[in-house]
């Protein structure tokens, strides 16, 4: 049990085995507190101080209480961090804009439920501070498999918390998994040696020293591998295009011309480059119905030309990218495979078309077709490349598996739907993370921003602001030697992670059977 310094922190329950409603509150608060550790407000010091809190809450409370602590805490979590959920609905509000409250309350409560259903999980074969191992344990697991189950979102994950400092480093070896584990382990010390003794601050004096150290050698093991010399970038130069395609004018039939002309003007400019790159569903018509259009994309980007567009085969429509050679010859082709679920295609979209649902941010059809899988595109005179559709990059099991290693990743996307403040930022971020798990490059085309040229170590070289027009001319960097995480992906953390719930079940089973 708990010492005498612990009342502060421990819940009562009411009649029903629920925490009071200001205790709920406050835990909303504090998963609120803890996801200012995500991008763009970086604050990492404070997301494992509130999770020590919230786990301590956890620690001796009936499994059913820790169900709610775990599920207020989620709650706020994911309300903050996915706040940015709202703006796709506000581009037509007076079509979509009474959905927007219910996307982020449902969005919110979905996340919430995978902290809340493992933990309550946990707390049933766990109590005193091995509850607060299994609770940690089981949310990263959670995390992780956030990012599979109902096609995935692993979205906000605990460890993107560490994404601006130099600890974003160790994904390279342990993924974002292994990331949201230190966070774990963090907020776990104070409390594991504790003295028994002690109480109040004194008490958790010795893990806090333990907590700084552990952080101070991951920094220093982080600032190890940004310091370490790496391949001199490559000699190619790329172009990326960012025309500034507002959402809520990006087709309208005016705007789409002025935007398109950007994407020309911007392409044309004097200087030299071997591939020029615009983002996702940079233009308003389809590729099959391009034509002559073609060869002037072709003769004002001056080099090969990789951009985003939609297209069209038979009945189906796909969210592309194809590489234009010089005339406008068409090459290969990628088509998005990863779509978003009610944004790019609809669950049983076929029929659902029929009384007159469609998806969301399809432009074309009822909804986009999914591609067949991850591939490797390329263009003449640049190493090969991984392309990655908006979306498909916060997904890093897509990283893996292919037969060849490509020498750079490609995204495209179209950040306009996600507001000013939080989203671009966040997908930004997740984006620079595949860059260190893989050892890759990673270049970044967005219609308003953010694109960005990022190195094999996760740092941005260069960018175009939100919102701002422009291009950037850059060499492409140099990949690193494979990473560890490409070899293991996240196998040893998920494996580590589930043998410590497995020792502390089977610990705990003597206990359960005399009781």
């Amino acid at each position: 049990m708990a010492g005498a310094g612990s009342s502060l922190y421990l819940p009562r329950l009411t009649r029903r085995g629920r925490p009071p409603l200001r205790r709920l509150l406050s835990d909303a608060g504090l998963g609120a507190i803890a996801a200012l550790g995500l991008a763009p407000f970086g604050l990492w010091a404070i997301t494992p101080v509130a999770f020590s809190i919230l786990l301590w809450r956890m620690m001796a409370a009936r499994p059913g209480a820790v169900f709610w602590h775990a599920l207020a805490a989620g709650f706020g979590w994911f309300a903050l961090a996915l706040s940015w959920i709202v703006e796709p609905f506000l581009v037509e509000p007076e079509i979509y804009g009474w959905m927007a409250p219910f996307a982020l309350l449902l969005m919110a409560l979905g996340g919430a439920l995978f902290w809340a259903l493992p933990s309550w999980a946990a707390a049933g074969f766990s109590s005193g501070r091995s509850r607060l191992l299994a609770v940690a344990a089981a949310l990263i697991l959670s995390d992780w498999l956030r990012g599979w189950i109902f096609t995935g979102f692993p979205w906000a994950l605990i460890g993107h918390a560490w994404i601006d400092t130099p600890v974003a480093q160790l994904a390279a070896w342990f993924g974002a998994p292994g990331l949201g584990a230190l966070t774990m382990a963090l907020a776990l010390l104070p409390h594991l040696a504790r003295r028994g003794a002690a109480t109040g601050v004194a008490a958790i004096l010795p893990g806090l020293a333990l907590a700084l150290l552990v952080t101070g050698a991951a920094w220093a093991a982080g600032l190890s591998r940004l310091a370490a010399p790496g391949p001199a970038d490559t000699d190619v130069m790329l172009r990326i295009v960012q025309p500034n395609a507002t959402q809520h004018l990006k087709w309208d039939p005016e705007w789409s011309q002025v935007f398109f002309q950007r994407l020309i003007d911007l392409s044309a400019e004097p200087g030299p480059r071997d591939l020029v790159i615009w983002p996702e569903t940079a233009v308003n018509f389809l590729l099959d119905e391009a034509g002559a259009v073609l060869p002037a994309m072709s003769d004002a980007a001056g080099a090969p030309l990789v951009m985003g567009i939609q297209r069209r085969d038979g009945s189906r429509f796909y969210n592309s990218l194809a590489v234009i050679g010089q005339g406008g010859r068409v090459g290969q082709i990628y088509d998005k495979f990863h779509l978003v679920p009610f944004g790019e295609y609809i669950p049983w979209g076929d029929a659902l078309s029929r009384v007159g649902i469609s998806a969301f941010a399809a432009q074309q059809g009822n909804g986009y077709s999914a591609g067949p899988g991850p591939a490797i595109l390329s263009a003449p005179g640049v190493p090969d490349f991984q392309p990655l559709v908006c979306y498909e990059a916060i997904f890093p099991q897509h990283l893996r598996g292919l037969d060849d290693r490509p020498g750079w990743l490609l995204q495209a996307t179209n950040d306009a739907w996600f507001g000013r403040i939080s989203g671009p930022y966040q997908h930004l971020a997740q984006a620079r993370m595949r860059a260190i798990e893989t050892g890759l490059p990673l270049i970044r085309a967005a219609n308003t921003g953010v694109s960005a040229v990022v190195d094999s170590r996760g740092t941005i070289r260069d960018s175009l602001d939100l919102n701002t027009q422009g291009k950037i001319d850059a060499r492409l960097p140099s990949a690193l030697p494979p990473t560890p995480w490409m070899r293991w992906g996240n196998i040893p953390v998920v494996t580590a992670l589930t043998l410590i719930l497995l020792i502390i079940g089977l610990a705990r089973r003597p206990v359960l059977r005399r009781s």
